[in-house]
């Protein structure tokens, strides 16, 4: 059978090339690969690393019971490392904070608080028209009854506007404010604003937040100091009990920021008539923690309004907020104390975070009956009114400053990142002596390992091909050479001889350039 053997023969460029550029072409001619320098095993590894007692555990030198023990010690402090800093890990993930008080911190340059006031009364009886009572019914009580004063059949009022019978049947500041200082210094109801909360029409003062009166000094006399007749004679007759039904006398009174929206009906107190009360308010700041430590609502930072009808977040907002959906989904309504927002309820349940930054005012209360024989002649005459009326309907708020000072209290981290990476970094030099470059060594070794051994398998030579095709065989290079009897000839040769491929002589070729000559 003939055969015909195939033989790849590189030419030697006429340009020299580097050696490696050399070796290279000829691991590529002859198809081998040629393995790079071996990694470091681990026993040069362990005697060259920072890591205290691997080198004796694993390093160069007999095995005996020195170098054992000694790998004992290794593990059992690689072990004590590790339970120590599980234990660090969980503290960390527990978010711990601490707080901390200044009681006596200095007051920044903030004003004077807002002050709101409500008389317990919603509507005067003697401003109630038909059409309000019949529409008011479910409010006051009070059955509807037509001009004869029978109880109507069939009567009919057009749609009420709520706000027009707030303003017309509300009790007037005007009317009930009789004396007003602030600082020492006059005021008047002009310097009041109207808001609307659960108890209707009522009254702010210093309600702007962009022109907030300053307080100058602290204690009596250096805050807000009002008489009101509070209109007993006009408070509605109770004709039979409903929700809003109200059996007290007096005002409610809420000290707020200017940033905060009245949540009177919650958080506001009560002051009655014949006495003088005193109010004595300390600024508390508080700072609490967002997640992960807590769990109050930070600043958006986006300069926009973060609840619709609001300025600012506030929890009082975002209640006032909670109960105009929640209305909002049942009546398709608002009433007139919720923000002017007719948005979709959610009608899932209502959060309302903590701000992270809370301004409030702690409060001391304590009162005086007024008036006494002597004044209570005078205001008398002063107002055209009687004693008993001034015993029944008089009233003096006196709202200050205990001290120009304020109470700051903050929460902190307890336990942050890097307390955690000290306190590790601690008993890793404790126990194993190590550090972050020691770790870096060991995963450097690792990288090293795998990618070498990656480098093997990729690399890994093939089995030279064998293909027959109807009576021509090929041979690979290697395999040529390791089955040929005769040896290779250099490149003195020069003549021709009987073999199965002629000598192959180039007589021009560079010295260096030589060619594998297979002739037998």
């Amino acid at each position: 059978m003939p055969i015909e053997i195939v033989c790849k023969i590189k030419f030697a460029e006429e340009d020299a090339k580097p050696k490696e550029k050399e070796a290279g072409d000829e691991q590529s001619l002859l198809g081998a690969a040629q393995g790079a320098a071996a990694p470091r095993d681990l026993a040069t590894f362990a005697s060259t690393s920072t890591l205290h007692g691997l080198g004796r555990a694993c390093g160069p030198g007999p095995h005996g019971l020195r170098r054992t023990l000694w790998a004992l010690a290794l593990l059992t402090s690689l072990a004590a490392f590790l339970y120590q800093a599980a234990g660090l890990a969980r503290g960390y993930l527990t978010r711990p904070h601490l707080v901390v008080m200044d009681p006596a911190a200095p007051a920044p340059a903030a004003g004077f608080p807002a002050v709101t006031l409500c008389n317990i009364n919603r509507f005067r009886h003697s401003a109630l028209s038909d059409a309000d009572i019949f529409h008011l019914a479910n409010l006051t009580g009070l059955p509807p009854k037509d001009r004869d004063g029978h109880r109507a059949a069939g009567l009919r009022y057009p749609e009420p506007d709520m706000v027009d019978i707030l303003n017309r049947t509300g009790h007037q500041l005007a009317d009930m404010l009789k004396s007003c200082n602030f600082s020492g210094h006059h005021c008047s109801a002009s310097n009041f604003s109207v808001v609307y909360t659960r108890y209707g029409k009522c009254y702010t003062f210093n309600a702007d937040p962009q022109s907030s009166l300053p307080s100058r000094a602290g204690g009596m006399g250096s805050g807000l100091e009002i008489m009101l007749d509070i209109q007993q004679e006009e408070y509605l007759p109770i004709w039979r009990e409903t929700n809003e039904t109200s059996f007290e006398v007096g005002i409610r009174v809420q000290i707020h920021s200017q940033e905060e929206p009245p949540y009177i009906h919650q958080l506001g107190f009560g002051v009655s008539p014949g006495f003088q009360t005193f109010v004595s308010c300390q600024e508390q700041r508080l700072t609490y923690l967002p997640q992960p430590w807590g769990n109050c609502r930070a600043e958006s930072g986006l300069g926009e309004p973060e609840l619709q009808g609001y300025s600012a977040y506030s929890v009082s907002a975002c209640r006032l907020r909670c109960e105009k959906e929640a209305v909002l989904q049942r009546c398709h309504c608002r009433m007139v104390h919720m923000p002017d927002s007719l948005g979709g309820g959610s009608g899932g349940p209502c959060f309302c975070p903590t701000p992270c930054n809370l301004t409030r005012y702690g409060k001391e209360i304590s009162m005086v009956r007024i008036p006494n024989r002597g004044s209570a002649r005078y205001l008398a005459r002063k107002y055209n009114r009687n004693e008993t009326y001034i015993r029944e309907n008089f009233l003096v708020l006196d709202v200050f400053f205990e001290a120009l000072t304020s109470e700051a209290t903050e929460q902190r981290a307890a336990y942050g990142l890097s307390a955690l990476l000290g306190d590790l970094g601690g008993q890793m030099g404790l126990f194993i002596g190590a550090s972050i470059l020691t770790l870096l060594e060991i995963l450097d070794y690792i990288y090293e390992v795998s990618w070498d051994r990656l480098k093997r398998a990729w690399r890994r030579p093939k089995t030279p091909l064998r293909t027959s095709t109807g009576g021509i065989s090929t041979l690979g290079l290697q395999e040529l050479k390791e089955q040929s009897p005769c040896p290779s000839r250099g490149r003195a040769e020069g003549g021709g001889a009987s073999s199965l491929l002629p000598n192959h002589h180039h007589p021009h070729g560079p010295p260096g350039g030589l060619f594998e000559d297979f002739a037998c």
